[in-house]
């Protein structure tokens, strides 16, 4: 077991938490974390990019000239590739990006992001994250007594007044456990864990 101090949101070390090694000090292998976070941006990938072929473009029933004696090249159709307006040669279509690894390969890859976090000093433990009132300033403040500009803030579940306070400041996110996902934790340079979020976190990883 790896003991971390648990501070509150001044702060200030108020505790210590055991963190279980399988899930905060397992060996980091960066071709895995790459595996999953190419992954997650291809099933980001909308695959919306479309163009219209020369089949589908509007006109070039008639021929634009007879085929001989005009001292031009020849041409059967305005909707030729080569002509201006006219359809795409090997254009983007949509199509689906997204594809799947096996879950014990995503479940490893968060665990060994969680490690990382931890290994670099980058992981912070909080009692409990209230705010009185739905304001972005109440929230940058709170990140400030951590010298925080970068974070990611884990959550044990969606807390609307958090979330809606962090909506505008720029570099930080709001994620309960069940969002959690490695490339958030690879993206900000600050992983902060709301202790009540410790258990449902082992719940999800060590199945």
């Amino acid at each position: 077991m790896t003991v971390c101090d648990v501070k509150n949101i001044s702060a200030e070390k108020v505790g210590e938490v055991e963190l279980r090694d399988e899930l905060f000090a397992v060996d980091v292998r960066p071709s895995i974390l790459h595996e999953v976070v190419c992954m997650q941006r291809a099933n980001a990938r909308q695959g919306t990019a479309s163009t219209k072929t020369r089949g589908e473009v509007r006109g070039g029933g008639a021929k634009p000239w007879r085929q001989k004696g005009t001292g031009r090249a020849r041409s059967g159709t305005k909707n030729s590739p080569v002509w201006r307006g006219g359809g795409v040669a090997f254009g983007p279509k949509p199509q689906d990006y997204s594809y799947k690894l096996p879950k014990k390969v995503r479940r490893l890859a968060l665990r060994m992001a969680l490690s990382a976090r931890l290994g670099e000093g980058n992981l912070v433990i909080v009692d409990e994250f209230n705010l009185p009132s739905i304001k972005t300033k109440e929230f940058v403040n709170v990140m400030g007594n951590f010298n925080f500009d970068n974070c990611l803030v884990i959550i044990e579940e969606d807390n609307a007044t958090v979330k809606l306070s962090a909506r505008n400041a720029v570099g930080y996110k709001v994620l309960p456990v069940a969002g959690l996902n490695v490339y958030d934790i690879l993206k900000y340079s600050k992983l902060m864990l709301v202790q009540s979020s410790l258990a449902p976190l082992e719940e999800r990883l060590m199945v």
